[in-house]
């Protein structure tokens, strides 16, 4: 066994002179091991949130959306959009025809986003859970309902079982401005909401409503704002992505779940790098206590030292001792800290132990998700700030050796 190693590991776990020195080991091992546990902890709980996160944003938001490069609607019965409807990796094909409206309930108002589906929206889709109150539904016996987002039900105040007042959907007419009484500007349809939907604020004030009834309210008998496609697992979406375009030229864009959510995904790495940057920090002060006690069991092995220095030792050997000690009690720390973490977040994925606190949520507890790249950032960075704090340690053990040597 390599003679730095060895003397290291007798040191580690040999009982010291100083008591003190066993605290301060100790207690430089316990902040490796709680910063390493919360570390996957928070990263682990973070990814949870994440894909919770994303899986509601892609009820709305589908795997690749065709818009026009100019203007605001396009025609949907063009050759090659009729083709692509027959392309068997499809599972959903829907028309979306959208627009800025007034929106009133009883006596109040608010201007939201009116969103007019086709059938194929409901499908591949796991709308229900994004429902706070109600039921996702658009259609039924005949009759048109419309869902709403969470501010916009706040915002009007809409009851779902108040079955006498339906919501009024205002638009402007597009000969608006030739009539001397501004409403005869205006277009409006009735609708009852069925539903109340739950997101974040960028869908929230968004009313679903059937396709028809959109095209009614804006007199838009054909045209479509969008074509939102989502296909089959396994599905090369890139491969996919660029074959539309060079088919469509320039006259359209077809963008992906990132291309349409940018600032989401921007906001998710930028949280997720500010979390760990943050318990980084904790867990550099946590490692660097290893330098004061390294220190002191340098004091309290001034006579080792000497007598190894004596019998040949030279500084590599004595700078590797303490070395390696700091790089034990970090390695010990960590992985101890790794193997913690990992059960406290298995506990909460199978026991749900803590709770989201909110009634309104789509969720009980705080989800958990595992990844592997998480663990090997963890003990990277672990041992990467342990290498330079017993790199510090194991320089000062040789500062003064010739006034040991002295001593002896």
């Amino acid at each position: 066994m390599n003679t730095s190693i060895y003397i290291a590991k007798r040191y580690l776990f040999s009982k010291k002179q100083t008591h003190a020195i066993n605290i301060i080991s100790g207690i430089s091992m316990l902040g490796v091991l709680v910063g390493s546990a919360a570390l996957i902890i928070i990263l682990s709980v973070f990814n949870g949130l994440e894909k919770v996160i994303l899986s509601l944003y892609s009820n709305f938001t589908p795997e690749l959306k065709i818009e026009p490069r100019l203007g605001k609607t396009f025609n949907p019965d063009e050759p090659y959009f009729q083709a692509l409807r027959k392309d068997p990796r499809i599972v959903s094909f829907t028309e979306v025809l959208q627009e800025r409206a007034l929106i009133k309930y009883a006596d109040r108002s608010f201007i939201g986003t009116v969103k007019g589906v086709s059938d194929d929206f409901l499908k591949g889709r796991h709308l229900d859970s994004t429902i706070q109150f109600g039921s996702f539904t658009l259609k039924d016996k005949g009759a048109d309902y419309a869902v709403i987002g969470a501010t916009v039900q706040g915002s009007l105040g809409v009851s779902l079982k108040d079955q006498f007042t339906p919501m009024q959907v205002f638009s402007p007419k597009r000969t608006a401005g030739n009539s001397t009484n501004p409403m005869n500007d205006f277009v409006f349809r009735s609708i009852q909401p069925s539903g109340v939907f739950g997101i974040q604020a960028d869908f929230d004030d968004i009313v679903i409503t059937p396709l028809e009834f959109t095209r009614d309210l804006l007199d838009e008998p054909n045209r479509v704002s969008s074509l939102d496609i989502n296909f089959k697992p396994g599905t090369d979406l890139d491969e996919v992505q660029e074959s539309i375009l060079e088919k469509i030229e320039k006259n359209y864009t077809v963008k992906n779940r990132k291309e349409q959510n940018t600032s989401l995904y921007k906001t998710i790495n930028f949280e997720r790098w500010s979390i760990f940057m943050i318990l980084v920090f904790v867990l550099i002060i946590a490692l660097f206590n290893i330098v004061g006690s390294l220190t002191m069991l340098v004091i309290d092995k001034r006579k080792d030292i000497a007598i190894l220095t004596s019998l040949g030792a030279n500084k590599s050997l004595i700078q590797g001792i303490f070395f390696l000690e700091g790089m034990m009690i970090s390695l010990i720390g960590c992985v101890a800290g790794l193997a913690i973490g990992t059960i406290v977040c298995l506990a909460q994925m199978y026991f749900k132990l803590i709770k989201m606190g909110s009634s309104l949520s789509v969720l009980d507890a705080y989800p958990v998700a595992f990844k592997l790249s998480d663990f090997g950032l963890v003990f990277l960075t672990v041992i990467g700030i342990a290498v330079i704090a017993s790199g510090i340690s194991a320089r000062l053990s040789v500062r003064q050796l010739d006034e040991l040597k002295k001593d002896l």
